[in-house]
């Protein structure tokens, strides 16, 4: 994503402003060479009237306190045993890093506030096994939160709660955000990590609906990388809460919060509990949209060239595949329907969104808007991915006297010589 380009950001801004995101951010980007970048992306976000809170989390550093103490952590996660000694090096690490986060906010001309909002009590004893010091999040104070948040205040929520006594526990900052999020109502919960996203199986899930994700945790949560594992976990019951996407970013990467943020494709894992993507019929405003995305298809030749005014002339015909309103893809189905025949035509998915099964969604859906008109036949014209429609969309090679005469007109005065394929509707 070019930053510069003003008009890719300003498109999302009536969305967020004025909205929650909760950033969850582990303690091993907190002390990474681009965390003040990092906190730069914080500030445009403020700046655009986008509320931030931010939980962090501090397995890291409690590890690197360990061996600097010779003690050995009873738990890294958060999510065990918690021992008197490792509660004490938890405190010792989120104090530190906590610090370090509202002085990096302060450089940036935020003003922030370390929160004691998480409201824990004992996780008690599981399986025979006392967790000690370990709590789980039993509420959030959201109107401690929500008072910082109108006074423009960022909230920083270490990995600590605390009990109606005084007590401190240590609890897990996966699901301190969850339930942050949860709370606030947010619109986005950004677990940022040392990984560039969901890794399964040794692949990186780009986007993935949150009853997709939950079949994977079920079947083998194996497939995920440990290290990556309780963001899964966590992004799965943060949809399941009510947030509608969740993204899990590589803090590491420069811009990558902005680039995530404001840019349909993003760079890292989306996962999303409502419907996310659909088709829609173009609207005027599309016209523009649909000559940049094809444009790159009608200089290699795969398409032929349609100027604005061929466009308008039969918008009609065209539909757009978005992604949280973003176009991504185009078709066009031409129909005749004296020969009861229709031209699946101007197919294009974005070189961002290649291979994600689009291309095969929008000739499904012109085929069933083909079989709604009561057409008989569905042909299109191909010069090079003439394989693809006869693999993933069931077409067989044809000839020109399959075209209808006014279409075979067209064809001839073309001469780009492309191959008739040609699909029988029952």
């Amino acid at each position: 994503m070019k930053l510069t380009d003003l008009r890719g950001i300003l498109q999302y801004i009536p969305q967020f402003r004025e909205k929650t995101f909760v950033l969850a951010v582990d303690g091993a980007i907190v002390t990474d060479e681009n965390f003040a970048t990092l906190l730069l992306d914080v500030a445009v976000l403020r700046s655009l009237s986008i509320r931030v809170v931010l939980v962090h989390g501090a397995s890291a550093q409690i590890k690197a306190l360990g061996e600097e103490q010779k003690i050995s952590p009873s738990d890294l996660a958060g999510a065990g045993i918690t021992d008197a000694a490792t509660l004490k090096l938890a405190l010792t690490a989120a104090n530190r890093l906590t610090h370090e986060i509202l002085e990096g906010l302060s450089a940036n001309d935020l003003r922030a506030a370390s929160t004691n909002v998480i409201i824990a009590h004992p996780m008690g004893i599981i399986g025979g096994v006392d967790h000690q010091f370990t709590g789980k999040v039993e509420r959030v104070d959201t109107a401690l939160l929500q008072t910082l948040l109108a006074q423009d205040v960022v909230p920083v929520i270490p990995p600590l709660g605390f009990d109606g006594d005084g007590k401190t526990y240590r609890v897990n900052s996966d699901g301190v955000a969850v339930a942050v999020a949860d709370a606030l109502k947010a619109i986005k919960l950004i677990f940022i990590t040392a990984q560039d996203g969901l890794i399964y199986q040794g692949q990186l899930i780009r986007q993935m609906l949150v009853a997709e994700l939950e079949k994977m945790l079920q079947t083998n949560s194996a497939g995920f990388a440990p290290e990556i594992l309780s963001k899964a976990q966590h992004a799965a019951l943060a949809c399941k809460a009510g947030i509608p996407r969740v993204h899990v970013i590589n803090g590491k990467v420069d811009e990558g919060l902005l680039a995530e943020v404001f840019s349909n494709d993003g760079i890292g894992t989306l996962i999303y509990a409502n419907e996310y993507q659909q088709i829609r019929a173009a609207k005027k405003k599309d016209v523009r949209a649909i000559q940049l995305l094809t444009k790159q298809a009608v200089e290699a030749d795969e398409l032929v060239k349609r100027t604005r005014a061929v466009i308008e002339k039969s918008l009609g015909d065209y539909f757009i595949f978005e992604i949280d309103k973003n176009p991504v893809a185009c078709v066009a189905l031409h129909v005749y329907p004296e020969q009861k025949k229709g031209e699946l035509a101007c197919l294009y998915v974005s070189a961002s969104h290649e291979n994600q099964g689009i291309g095969k969604k929008l000739i499904q859906f012109v085929e069933n808007k083909a079989r709604e008109m009561g057409l008989s036949e569905l042909l299109t014209l191909s010069t090079q991915a003439f394989t693809y429609f006869q693999s993933k969309g069931g077409f067989a090679e044809g000839t020109p006297d399959d075209l209808p005469s006014e279409r075979r007109q067209k064809y001839e005065q073309s001469g780009r010589n492309s191959k008739v394929l040609v699909k029988k509707l029952r």
